[in-house]
């Protein structure tokens, strides 16, 4: 007589464990950046054994925040349909920025000097749009001409990393002084921006209701 062991079948509350771990870890991060594994899993409502059996240690933590995120970037770089360079540059940052304000601090730490390098090939897709958007403006001459298209793209990104890392995401003008940044790297004056925005109300919207978490917990409590 044969008998037949049953297959194991993954528990049902693994993923949702697993998403559950990774809201908790930009949560926590957002309010403290150093927060360590034994915090995240307490946040997670989890143990510090069961969030080691979703990931390895904190830097593999880290290292899927940063894919999840540059997934969720991709998917707004690859949805934005707009012809005119100076607007689709102005969209495309006020979308960024609406997402990346909800966690704000772990963004920070996606796009600090540590993990540079596995942010940039993550956000392959994105860089490719922004480089798309500099080509058709310098083609033209919406955007500035002076500097060559990769290093304007370059001067692009950073301009937004900054935006990230160092705006107040709970502050009602952040999103409008991220987009005013953008731009103006770009080659548009203070004028233009201005005019650009002020023919386009609704673009903000989206990112001026956006608030940090910690803003939002603040609230709440």
């Amino acid at each position: 007589m044969t008998s037949t062991v049953p297959t194991r079948r993954p528990r049902k509350d693994a993923a949702a464990n697993r998403a559950g771990i990774l809201r908790a870890a930009a949560t926590t991060l957002a309010t403290d950046p150093s927060a360590s594994i034994d915090q995240i899993a307490r946040a997670a409502g989890l143990s510090r054994r069961a969030l080691y059996g979703h990931f390895d240690d904190r830097q593999a933590l880290l290292a899927e925040l940063i894919s999840s995120g540059a997934q969720r970037f991709n998917a707004i770089a690859s949805a934005l349909d707009e012809p005119s360079p100076p607007l689709a540059l102005a969209r495309l940052t006020a979308a960024l920025w609406a997402e990346a304000a909800h966690v704000q601090v772990a963004a920070a730490l996606a796009l600090d000097e540590a993990h540079v390098e596995q942010t940039a090939a993550a956000l392959a897709p994105l860089r490719r749009t922004i480089a798309a958007i500099v080509r058709a403006g310098q083609e033209d001459a919406s955007l500035r001409t002076d500097i060559a298209a990769p290093t304007l793209g370059r001067l692009i990104e950073e301009a937004a990393r900054l935006a990230i890392t160092r705006f107040d995401a709970s502050s009602p003008a952040a999103a409008s002084l991220a987009v005013r940044t953008v731009l103006s790297v770009a080659g548009l004056s203070w004028r233009e921006s201005e005019a650009l925005l002020a023919g386009h109300p609704a673009l903000l919207d989206t990112a001026e209701n956006t608030a940090s978490p910690s803003a939002t917990e603040s609230e709440a409590g």
